[in-house]
C-alpha cells in the first residue's frame, strides 16, 4: 500500500484528500514540484537585482500602505514583520484535522511555481505535515479576502520558531520543538510572507472536511431514512424509477434508486398498507435529499477547482516576465458555496427531525413515544425536543455570510466575501445533523421493533444489528443523552465504501 503521496501538478480531488488524511500518508515533493519552485525562486531574486521600482508585496507595503518603498536590505524584515503582525486571530481554536489540511493545500498551492517562496520554507511546511506539528490556528480574524489573512499568519509563525503549535498531543511554544527537531528558523526572502498569507487554504480546509463529512451523512440519510420508512410502515410507490425519470434532477434518481436497493428483499415495504399517502417527510425524501445531493456535487466543483490553483498575490510568471497583481485571494466563489451547502445540509436535518415527529406520535400502531407503558415512560418524547432545537439553530446559521461586506485597509480592500464566516458556520451545521441523524436513527431502530416478526431488508438488519451492539433497544426510561452520544460516534465511527465519496 502506497505511504507516500507526492506533491505534483497533477489534480488533487477530494477523494485523494481524503485518501492521504484517512490513510496517514506522509508528503513528498515531486521532483516537477521542486524545479517549479526553485525556478520561480531564482527568477525573483534575479529580477529583485535588476529592478528597481516598486512590485507590490515584494518591495512595497501591504494594503493600503502599497505605495511605501522598503529597501532590499529590508526584504527579510518586512516578511517577517508582515507575519507578526497580521497574527491576530481570537477565537476557538481551528480543529486539528482542518489545521492539517491548511497545510496540504498551502503545500499544494505554493508547489506549482508561481508565488516565489523558497524550497526550504515548502519542505518546513511538510516537515510540519509529516510529524503531526500542527500550528495553533484560530477560528476568527478572517474576512474571507486578502486571502485568510490572520488564520494563515498563524499557521506560518512556526516557520520563524514563533507562535504555538501542537505536537505529541501538547500545546506548546514552536520554539521548544522547532530546537527538539534540530530545525532553525526559516529566514523569509522577498515576498514569502505575501505568499503564505495571501491565499484562501482556511476556507478551503473548512470546505474540504465539511464536504467530506456531507458525502458522508447524505449517504446516512438515506439509510436512516430508510430505517424509518420501515419503522413507519411507509409506502414503496415514491421511490418508483417512473416517477423520477418525468423529473429528472440527477440527486432524485440518485436517491430514490438508493433506497429500492436499501429496502431490496425487505418484508416490512411489500406488505399491504392501509394508507394511501405518507407524509411529504416521507414521500418526498427523493425530491429533498436529492436537491441536497445535487448541491453537494456542485460545491465539490467549485472547491475541487480551488484546492488546485494558485491563490496568493502577485502572481510571478516567469515564462511570460511579468509579476502582476490580482484578486485570486478573494474567497467569493467559496462564500457562495459554502452559504449554499449550509442550506442544503439544514434541510436535510429538518426533513430527518419531521420524520422523528411522525414515527412518535402514535400513528400507525406504534406506540406515543416508542415505548412500552407510554405516561410512566415518556420514551423518545425529549429527543425530539433536541432534534427540533437543533434544527432551529441550523436554519440560524444557515443565513448567508456571502452576502456581508465591510470594508478594510483603509477603504483599499472595500469589498471582502466573508467567507470565513461561512466556512466556520458550515461546520457547526454539519456537526449538527450528524446529531438530528443520529436521534432519528435512535427513533428509527426502535419503530422497527414493533414490525416484527416482519423484517426490513438483509443490509438494513445487518445495519441496525451493528448499532445496537453500540446501543441497546430502550425498554423503559433512561437517560438518553448517552445513547445521543453513543449513536453520534456509531455514525462517525461507520467506515463507508470509498465509492461512496465520488
Amino acid at each position: 500500500m502506497e505511504t507516500i503521496h507526492y506533491i505534483s501538478s497533477e489534480l488533487l480531488s477530494l477523494e485523494t484528500v481524503n485518501t492521504i488524511i484517512s490513510q496517514g500518508l506522509t508528503l513528498e515533493l515531486s521532483e516537477e514540484a521542486r524545479a517549479s519552485i526553485e525556478r520561480c525562486r531564482i527568477y525573483l531574486d534575479e529580477k529583485m537585482k535588476s529592478h528597481d521600482d516598486p512590485i507590490y508585496g515584494i518591495n512595497t507595503g501591504f494594503g493600503s500602505l502599497y505605495n511605501v518603498k522598503i529597501s532590499n536590505e529590508n526584504l527579510t524584515k518586512l516578511q517577517e514583520n508582515l507575519v507578526r503582525s497580521h497574527a491576530c486571530g481570537t477565537g476557538d481554536e481551528v480543529p486539528a484535522d482542518i489545521v492539517k489540511i491548511m497545510l496540504l493545500l498551502k503545500i499544494q498551492s505554493l508547489s506549482y511555481g508561481y508565488s516565489g517562496v523558497q524550497l526550504e520554507t515548502v519542505e518546513r511546511l511538510i516537515d510540519f505535515y509529516n510529524y503531526d506539528i500542527l500550528p495553533v490556528v484560530y477560528t476568527q480574524g478572517s474576512l474571507g479576502a486578502s486571502g485568510d489573512l490572520a488564520p494563515l499568519a498563524h499557521l506560518s509563525l512556526p516557520l520563524l520558531s514563533e507562535g504555538e503549535v501542537y505536537r505529541d498531543g501538547f500545546r506548546q511554544p514552536a520554539q521548544k520543538v522547532l530546537d527538539k527537531m534540530g530545525w532553525q528558523p526559516i529566514a523569509l526572502q522577498s515576498k514569502e510572507g505575501l505568499a503564505l498569507l495571501n491565499g484562501t487554504q482556511f476556507m478551503s480546509a473548512y470546505g474540504v472536511y465539511v464536504l467530506l463529512k456531507s458525502v458522508k451523512l447524505s449517504y446516512l440519510a438515506d439509510v436512516i431514512g430508510a430505517l424509518s420508512l420501515e419503522g413507519f410502515d411507509g409506502r414503496i410507490e415514491p421511490f418508483s424509477e417512473l416517477i423520477h425519470m418525468v423529473r429528472p434532477h440527477k440527486g432524485q434518481i440518485v436517491t430514490a434508486r438508493r433506497f429500492n436497493e436499501l429496502l431490496e428483499d425487505s418484508e416490512i415495504i411489500i406488505q399491504p398498507k392501509k394508507h394511501v399517502q405518507d407524509p411529504y417527510s416521507f414521500r418526498c425524501i427523493p425530491q429533498v435529499h436529492g436537491a441536497s445531493k445535487d448541491t453537494i456535487e456542485y460545491v465539490k466543483k467549485v472547491f475541487r477547482t480551488e484546492i488546485n490553483s494558485v491563490t496568493d498575490n502577485p502572481n510571478i510568471f516567469t515564462e511570460s516576465d511579468q509579476i502582476l497583481s490580482g484578486g485570486n485571494f478573494h474567497g467569493q466563489p467559496l462564500a457562495l458555496t459554502l452559504d449554499f451547502l449550509g442550506m442544503a445540509l439544514a434541510e436535510l436535518g429538518s426533513i430527518s427531525e419531521r420524520r422523528t415527529y411522525q414515527l412518535i406520535s402514535g400513528l400507525r400502531g406504534l406506540p406515543p413515544f416508542l415505548v412500552s407503558n407510554p405516561g410512566l415512560n415518556s420514551g423518545f418524547m425529549i429527543p425530539q425536543y433536541t432534534a427540533a432545537s437543533i434544527v432551529s439553530q441550523n436554519k440560524q446559521l444557515a443565513t448567508p455570510a456571502s452576502i456581508d461586506s465591510i470594508v478594510s485597509s483603509n477603504g483599499q480592500e472595500d469589498h471582502v466575501s466573508m467567507g470565513a464566516n461561512a466556512a466556520t458556520k458550515a461546520l457547526k451545521i454539519v456537526e449538527n445533523l450528524e446529531r438530528i441523524l443520529a436521534i432519528e436513527l435512535m427513533n428509527a431502530s426502535q419503530a422497527l421493533e414493533y414490525r416484527r416478526p416482519l423484517k426490513s431488508s438483509g443490509f438494513l438488519e445487518s445495519f441496525v444489528k451493528s448499532y445496537r451492539e453500540e446501543v441497546p433497544l430502550v425498554g423503559e426510561d433512561r437517560i438518553l443523552h448517552y445513547d445521543i452520544e453513543n449513536t453520534v460516534a456509531f455514525l462517525q465511527n461507520l467506515q463507508l465504501d470509498e465509492s461512496v465519496f465520488e
